[in-house]
């Protein structure tokens, strides 16, 4: 690429490991012909080369985080690139062994009702898990599911009735076919400005697209229904319901 070479040569890369978060794969790749006039072209050559050399798949699922830097930017003893697919074979398997039958049953826990106040005075209403979210087995479901519905609100932007029972029925659905038994827990939902969120932690990411797909498409007429599907091991994106 622009007469750059990408390959086991002039690749390497370190692992990055947080006491907080042992499950976290954060990787840094190096790239010993690195200067800060190609920059963005030279990252971009590396993240085609690491999307080939990986597989796309296992590139977009397997790692956590990834940084790529200069050889004079470095700090620790690098590897050679070509390392890495055994290295990302050695933690996953390490990691089903940690978890693997981890399993959580949701009917015995304990729900808070949260209420606040947005910016534009409307009322924002959640109702959470917080038995959940302190549980200490949450890399087990590391892919979170967001579901977004939008809907017409002339009531601070909370639903009417009627909204809120259709609402209700769409959550029952997506509930009644991703079970806490077979690895999807429903964290709980917030509601505010026209828009409820509904939060999936999930064992992996197919049949939760799957579903989702199916229920935008069934309620497509009635409701604006979108979802969003991502990567976060430890649930960082919901510290703000967390409890002390």
């Amino acid at each position: 690429m622009n007469d750059y070479t990408f390959n086991g040569e002039n690749i390497f890369f370190y692992s990055n490991d947080h006491k907080d978060f042992p499950d976290e794969i954060d990787i840094t790749v190096v790239y010993e012909d690195m200067n800060e006039e190609d920059r963005p072209m030279l990252m971009n050559g590396v993240f085609i080369f690491l999307d080939n050399f990986l597989g796309e798949l296992n590139f977009a699922t397997k790692i956590d985080e990834i940084k790529i830097i200069g050889k004079d930017e470095a700090k620790q003893e690098l590897v050679p690139i070509g390392k890495l697919k055994s290295f990302l074979t050695w933690r996953q398997k390490e990691f089903i062994e940690r978890y693997e039958g981890s399993r959580y049953d949701t009917d015995d826990d304990n729900y808070a009702i949260m209420e606040a106040t947005l910016e534009n005075g409307n009322p924002l209403m959640a109702i959470i898990n917080t038995d959940l979210l302190k549980w200490e087995n949450k890399a087990s479901h590391p892919w979170i599911m967001n579901i977004k519905i939008e809907y017409k609100s002339e009531n601070q932007g909370l639903p009417d009735k009627p909204t809120y029972e259709l609402l209700n029925i769409l959550e029952d659905e997506i509930i009644a076919e991703l079970k806490d038994s077979e690895g999807y827990l429903n964290i709980g939902r917030e509601t505010a400005d026209g828009t409820r969120l509904i939060y999936f932690a999930c064992k992996d990411f197919r049949l939760p697209s799957k579903v989702a797909h199916k229920v935008l498409q069934k309620y497509t007429d009635r409701l604006a229904v979108d979802y969003n599907i991502y990567k976060d091991k430890y649930w960082q994106s919901f510290q703000r319901f967390v409890t002390y």
